[in-house]
């Protein structure tokens, strides 16, 4: 089961050709290599052309750049003097076969005045041109002392219009203190946005947009954001033909679906709100394309087409794989006939199809997850909970197939963020344990995205006596409707969901009788410390806050509370919650005389992207759940 589960997934950032010939994906290997792969879906021939070993770069996407060539994105963290860890990401061009790498970034220089850790990305893949690409892209300045006539001067992001092959560049944008540029899929770049900064170049939390009409090269204002990590404006896609932004903004306190016009009127149309939760984006069938709908998750996610051809070709789809109601437009061909479609539902983790609009065809290609062929997975029910003030409480059930369900081991599993939030579908983490035996459990507690403002509270740190109550609720409902056992009852979680364990069972010790907290937040001063002079350290220490509530709800500060053994896992490569979180928990809880075991991954981040090192998790996972809860 661990081995199964705990498998990366063997298809993901699909790319179809130019032409709806070919295919491009990434799929794992041994270890922690991961491999572009290309395939003839007129012949069935698939064949590696490039891979990465992860110690410490690793492939993240490669998409076809036209029939020749492709260019992929590579990332990694590494040690540098002076920084604790060092994020890096490169754009490399490529011929279809592998060779002729090139770097699409500006070339870097012994002399650069800061460290070259990003080099930009791709805004704009030019259906109509043949190899040739819109990069933004970032310009380093070389030492000022240095005295040279040909020293490089040029500083920010610009645009260049760039030939993938010849690397022949052409710019469109100067260089600039911009954060990002967005084109309306057809070459013209039409909104830029500008990151605001303190003199010690800390972010201050204010972003500003800027717009050009199609028939000038002045920017516009257009609309300036408070504070970026609740933002009141988010732009999402351009599109062409309506000369019209999509943008996300707040009403009623959630977020609904707006339509701005970019032809200087600013003229603005209300094309959708949901009365429960919030719109999240828009839908294209491929580069360039057309916007063709909107998505929203309510109990399951679901998708709104204003386009009649492809309302017409969703509801097809729906008759034609009807154990599959999660069907998603992934991409398309260049003149928009031959679609790539992503199919799933919560028992089973997905499939990729081609159809081909003209010959009416419907071709089933990769899975998601052949490893879990044949398997019997579980079933995910959307149910309500009552929290102790009455609010309604949103979550996932996952029943263990063929048990009754009644009086079973149990299993909470609040979600990471923590402003985000779980949907109905297929989850590895869940379906390994349901697999086990166990009920679980995912509660959508307040703090959690998607809800809107008065869901979303202040956030799950500041609001964390909210967060951990509905918790709380949740595991005492399963108990109230028959479903779990009360002494059999143990909590799993990831990131946020780490916390939320420990904290929970520090603060309800008689509730669990296992936690397992994987890259868990401890401390929430630590957290603050861990960003200390870095461009994010204000944003971090204003959504943290301040005053009681920071001590109090650190399960660093209390671990004589937590009565239940406790499994830590960390990578210690984790530039997102550092390793040392769990480490100072381990030794704090061992301390205090209680059980805890620290699971630690060398040279892994975050999300632990090692199939070895899951299946050993899941493995101690289900060994400290046998002994505490039993199956």
């Amino acid at each position: 089961d661990a081995a199964a589960f705990g498998a990366r997934e063997s298809v993901d950032a699909v790319d179809l050709s130019p032409d709806g010939s070919k295919v491009l994906y990434l799929t794992p290997g041994p270890s922690r290599n991961t491999f572009a792969v290309i395939g003839d879906l007129s012949t069935g021939q698939f064949q590696k052309v490039v891979g990465s070993d992860g110690e410490p770069e690793s492939l993240r996407w490669c998409n076809f750049a036209s029939m020749k060539r492709m260019v992929c994105r590579f990332t990694g963290l590494a040690e540098s003097t002076g920084i604790d860890l060092l994020s890096f990401s490169r754009l490399i061009a490529l011929d279809a076969d592998g060779s002729n790498p090139k770097l699409l970034g500006q070339v870097g220089s012994f002399y650069d005045e800061h460290v070259r850790i990003y080099d930009g990305r791709i805004i704009d893949w030019l259906i109509d041109s043949d190899g040739v690409v819109l990069m933004n892209r970032l310009y380093m300045p070389e030492e000022t002392k240095i005295q040279s006539l040909v020293k490089q001067t040029k500083k920010g992001f610009g645009v260049d219009k760039i030939d993938v092959t010849t690397l022949r560049r052409q710019p469109v944008e100067g260089p600039r203190e911009a954060a990002d540029y967005v084109t309306d899929g057809r070459g013209s770049v039409r909104l830029m946005s500008i990151l605001d900064t303190r003199h010690s170049g800390m972010l201050t939390g204010e972003l500003k947009y800027s717009y050009r009409t199609k028939s000038s090269r002045d920017w516009k204002p257009l609309h300036t954001v408070r504070n970026i990590q609740d933002p009141d404006f988010v732009p999402l896609a351009i599109d062409a033909d309506s000369d019209s932004l999509y943008v996300l903004k707040k009403r009623g306190g959630r977020y609904a679906l707006h339509a701005l016009r970019l032809d200087g009127s600013m003229a603005e149309t209300l094309v959708a709100e949901h009365p429960r939760v919030d719109i999240d984006d828009v839908v294209r069938f491929g580069d360039g394309q057309r916007v063709i709908g909107y998505t929203y998750a309510d109990e399951k996610r679901a998708t709104v087409y204003f386009d009649p051809e492809f309302k017409m070709l969703a509801a097809s789809l729906s008759k034609v794989l009807p154990n599959l109601p999660l069907v998603y437009f992934v991409d398309s061909s260049r003149d928009g006939r031959k679609l790539l479609i992503f199919a799933g539902s919560d028992t089973d983790p997905g499939r990729y199809y081609i159809f081909d609009r003209d010959k009416k065809t419907l071709t089933e290609g990769m899975h998601a997850r052949p490893e879990l062929s044949g398997r019997t997975l579980a079933a995910v029910k959307a149910v309500t909970i009552p929290a102790s003030d009455g609010a309604q409480i949103p979550a996932y059930l996952t029943l263990p197939p063929g048990k009754d369900p009644k009086g079973l081991p149990a299993i909470v599993l609040p979600h990471g963020g923590p402003s985000a939030r779980d949907e109905w579908g297929f989850d590895w983490l869940p379906q390994f344990l349901a697999g086990r035996g166990y009920a679980v459990l995912q509660p959508n507690y307040r703090g959690s995205a998607g809800y809107g403002d008065s869901w979303l509270k202040e956030n799950g740190f500041r609001s964390w006596r909210t967060s951990i109550g509905d918790i709380s609720a949740s595991a005492r409902w399963l108990s109230s409707q028959g479903i779990a056992d009360p002494q059999k009852l143990a909590i799993v979680g990831w990131s946020y969901g780490g916390y939320a364990a420990l904290q929970s069972a520090a603060t309800d010790p008689a509730l669990y009788k296992a936690v397992v907290a994987v890259a868990p937040v401890t401390d929430l001063a630590l957290l603050k410390e861990d960003t200390r002079n870095t461009v994010v350290e204000e944003l971090v220490n204003r959504f943290v806050g301040s005053g009681p509530h920071v001590a109090e709800g650190s399960p660093l500060r209390n671990p004589g509370a937590i009565n239940a053994p406790v499994l830590l896992v960390h990578g210690d490569k984790d530039s997102n919650v550092r390793v040392w979180h769990s480490q100072k928990m381990h030794d704090a809880l061992r301390g205090a005389g209680r059980q805890s075991e620290l699971l630690k991954f060398k040279d892994l981040d975050h999300q632990l992207e090692d199939p070895a090192a899951r299946t050993q998790m899941l493995t101690r996972i289900g060994d400290l759940l046998q002994r505490t809860i039993g199956r």
